[in-house]
């Protein structure tokens, strides 16, 4: 899977939010804000192909965390990214 590349994260007042590039008009109520971790993720893995793998990876690296806890965090993360249809 892949983060699709017409979505780009910028900072708004102090937090990471997703927002579709060359839209004019948006519906900011569909301004999707992400957390330090989630934001982490979509900056290590934004531009590759990836795997729940990892994902978990990523959040094993940089949190003190188990690596099941990190592999379902990573899924959490996914399946969050897929029901906002920024994946492709």
């Amino acid at each position: 899977m892949r983060i699709k590349q017409e979505y780009k994260v910028r900072n708004i007042a102090g937090e990471n939010v997703v927002i579709m590039q060359g839209h004019h008009g948006a519906d900011l109520t569909r301004i999707i804000s992400l957390n330090d971790s989630a934001h982490l993720l979509w900056e290590t893995l934004s531009g590759k192909d990836f795997s729940v793998e990892d994902a978990a990876e990523v959040l094993v690296q940089n949190y003190e965390v188990e690596a099941a806890t990190a592999a379902g965090d990573a899924q959490k993360w996914i399946d969050k990214l897929a029901e906002c249809q920024l994946l492709e």
